[in-house]
């Protein structure tokens, strides 16, 4: 009922949109007269700020359309390498002039399945283009997948990894961000214990919630502090006959957004208050810096509940990872089997989301790993997503994730 009452409210604040779209860019366009009247710019504002607020984002394009390599402009072209019901695994190919052969590392960046879109990502994979060849976990929006394609549980997500591995091969670098961490441990740790000869180089794992216990943050007592059932009833939805996934049982993404928002509610209305000052006095750059981001923060998809459900219990209730105890399809995981794979961890000291020490404790797990071959950075200064994102990031966190895989490449 609840997701049938947010179409509902979607389709009676269409003509407030419309009506805001049409007032802007009559106070807004230079070939309008009344965008030169006084108050020209505070009309358009306003408007703006409106067809902002009611809008519906839709998934952003990723944008990449090229890379320099070794100081030359070249194509880039997406392709989907693997197809699933619930994800695609893309590949940005790098259209290098005839002759020209490189052998950089191939890095499977896992994308969090955690509300937004994998697109969230575009200035991790805008970084290492240039000396990597890049694939990433584009997760499909529940909604879009009819029912007939059968559930999706995070055991299958841990599956997914690990098809995603043995494709790209024995020389893969595997890169999880946030939520991904923990699949991908208990991916790698399942190959490592059936001896699988398919084990990526290194895993670099970028504030994940590998042990929720360590400085816990708002989002793991939130989690913790009401019982599963509390969840399934409240924020577990079915999919309204709008969509190709009718019926399916979700955790909406315009739930997750509405918990986003509500997390720093007082930074986003500080943001929108000085969105509306720079789009006033005409500062062209700031306020198209504020649009970039809202457009990929506002743009969310929905999960299926049983995964949803499972990753609360598994990860944030039970702790089964750090525990000993998580059972996948069967079998045991077991981090301290993994022996090849170089491992590389990092916080940001201001992640309000996975606190400090939580991607940490996957050293302690990871016991089989030579002490060479792991690495942990914490970045002073840095929350959670200036962890993959933006000038820290591509000036101080990309550099050693690079030396780190050609280490251990």
């Amino acid at each position: 009922m609840l997701y049938a009452l947010h179409e509902m409210q979607h389709a009676m604040l269409a003509p407030f949109e419309a009506m805001a779209g049409a007032t802007h860019a009559l106070f807004s366009q230079p070939h309008s007269p009344w965008a030169h009247v006084p108050g020209a710019r505070t009309m358009a504002a306003s408007n703006e700020l409106v067809l902002r607020l009611v809008r519906r984002y839709a998934k952003p394009a990723w944008g990449l359309a090229e890379t320099v390599v070794d100081g030359q402009a070249v194509p880039v072209t997406i392709e989907e390498a693997v197809v699933r019901p619930f994800c695609r695994l893309l590949h940005f190919r790098r259209e290098l002039p005839a002759g020209v052969k490189r052998e950089d590392p191939t890095v499977l960046v896992v994308a969090p399945l955690s509300g937004h879109h994998a697109t969230l990502l575009r200035d991790t994979v805008r970084t290492m283009l240039p000396e990597h060849e890049v694939f990433v976990t584009d997760w499909v929006d529940a909604r879009l997948v009819p029912t007939r394609e059968g559930h999706f549980h995070l055991d299958d997500y841990v599956a997914y990894v690990q098809q995603f591995i043995r494709f790209l091969g024995p020389r893969v670098h595997v890169i999880s961000v946030c939520q991904p961490t923990v699949p991908v441990l208990a991916a790698v740790s399942l190959m490592a214990s059936r001896g699988e000869d398919v084990a990526p180089l290194s895993m670099t794992m970028m504030g994940g919630p590998i042990d929720t216990r360590r400085s816990p943050t708002a989002v793991n007592n939130f989690a913790t502090g009401r019982p599963l059932s509390w969840f399934e009833s409240r924020v577990i939805q079915r999919v309204p006959a709008t969509y190709p996934g009718v019926g399916r049982r979700v955790y909406p993404g315009f739930l997750q957004h509405i918990s986003f928002i509500m997390m720093n509610a007082d930074r986003h209305i500080d943001a929108h208050r000085e969105f509306f000052g720079h789009l006033v006095v005409g500062d062209g750059e700031s306020a198209a810096s504020h649009r970039r981001f809202y457009d990929e923060y506002n743009a969310v998809l929905d999960m299926a509940a049983e995964y949803y459900l499972e990753t609360l219990r598994v990860v944030f209730k039970e702790h089964a990872l750090p525990n000993g105890s998580w059972i996948v399809d069967g079998e045991a995981v077991r981090p301290a089997d993994i022996t090849r794979t170089a491992l590389f961890t990092i916080e940001g000291e201001l992640d309000d989301i996975s606190g400090v020490g939580q991607t940490q404790a996957a050293h302690d797990l990871c016991r089989g790993i030579p002490a060479d071959r792991r690495d942990h950075f914490l970045v002073e200064g840095v929350g959670h997503y200036g962890i993959f994102s933006g000038r820290r990031y591509r000036e101080s966190i990309y550099p050693r994730i690079r030396d780190f895989i050609r280490r251990n490449a």
